[in-house]
């Protein structure tokens, strides 16, 4: 069995190569981190091969449908999904992400399967999901690991638009626990998507935003110090104005005033590293975004510790028109039997040990 949290021992060479420049905070001597993951990650329509009734439209994911989803290459998503989550963050500890948000999961049962994937059994997943009122029938979900996170509550709020009654849409999942003894709180969210031009679904990802921050301020309204982190595909990038502005986020901590959420992920995305490909350009909707609390130089308590891609060769389509693209279980039409259309991404949280 491991401990709460994985000690990782980071000798003067290593901060140097793995920390920021705030290595000159350790000197020359020797220091012991708790080192925990996070990470995200859009599972592209991992749907089962049954028939939903309902407002559930998957008929193309069932054994007659136009993607004759059948058994065997429903298995055959759950064993790739499974291999990249297991190769999530294992550069800094063993288990991987203690904390995974997922989206575009048919339902509970995916996931239920998923975790008792062979690579990633033995984390033992738990599993928080509530069913959202998209009209295809994807929902949001955490996975977590209970040897480090503790869950107290979960629940979900939804988008609702006064001028469009018809309007239907994933949820916003709020997961709250104790991570390691410290309270946490993981919003997971999946914002509508750019069907119909950025500009004309713009306002729907404007709407996603204040939500997501009217769920925010209510938190901090109860903590101003609370330990916020804000995950998902958020299907605009970061300097867009959902994001941006609704959501009020700044990409450079000394920016940052009263209630800002800080969004470490602008720099990546200015540095042109993105999470999913379209027409030859990438962007970066695969966002981590965390609370001021989770910022600073005391590592007493849990802190940010930099965010990744997870952009693995392996993941990346080698040949035809989308070469260089994430390698997808369908591409223009065609099987091609890959993982999914976005990269994972993922942060480290650490801690001094005493």
């Amino acid at each position: 069995m491991m401990p709460i949290a994985f000690r990782y021992l980071l000798s003067t060479l290593s901060v140097f190569l793995l920390l920021t420049p705030q290595v000159r905070l350790y000197g020359q001597s020797e220091k012991s981190y708790h080192v925990i993951c996070a990470a995200f990650y859009n599972l592209e329509n991992l749907f089962d091969t049954i028939l939903d009734s309902g407002l559930r439209n998957n008929e193309e994911f069932t054994p007659e449908g136009p993607n004759a989803w059948d058994t065997e290459r429903y298995h055959s998503k759950l064993k790739k999904l499974a291999e990249v989550i297991s190769g999530i963050g294992t550069g800094m500890t063993p288990d991987g992400p203690a904390i995974l948000g997922v989206s575009e999961v048919e339902n509970r049962r995916v996931l239920e399967d998923l975790v008792k994937e062979p690579v990633i059994r033995d984390r033992n997943y738990r599993i928080a999901h509530f069913d959202s009122p998209d009209r295809r029938g994807i929902d949001v979900a955490l996975l977590y690991q209970p040897e480090y996170f503790t869950l107290t509550n979960a629940r979900t709020y939804s988008l609702y638009l006064p001028h469009d009654t018809a309007f239907r849409t994933r949820d916003q999942l709020v997961v709250s626990g104790r991570l390691d003894g410290e309270m946490f709180h993981f919003i997971v969210n999946h914002w509508p998507s750019r069907r119909g031009g950025e500009k004309r679904s713009r306002p729907l990802r404007n709407a996603a935003g204040q939500l997501c921050r009217h769920i925010t301020d209510s938190l901090l309204q109860l903590n101003p110090m609370a330990k916020l982190v804000i995950m998902g595909d958020l299907n605009d990038d970061p300097v867009n104005p959902s994001v941006k502005e609704h959501l009020r986020t700044k990409g450079k901590e000394e920016e940052l005033q009263g209630g800002d959420l800080f969004n470490p992920m602008m720099k990546m995305y200015r540095d042109g590293v993105g999470s999913l490909a379209y027409r030859d350009s990438w962007n970066l909707f695969d966002q981590i975004i965390v609370s001021q609390a989770l910022l600073g130089k005391d590592y007493s308590t849990w802190k940010i510790y930099g965010v990744r891609v997870y952009n693995e060769s392996f993941l990346v389509q080698k040949e035809g028109a989308f070469t260089g693209y994430p390698l997808r279980t369908f591409a223009g039409g065609v099987y091609m039997n890959g993982y999914s259309d976005h990269f994972p991404v993922y942060l480290y949280l650490i801690r001094e040990v005493n």
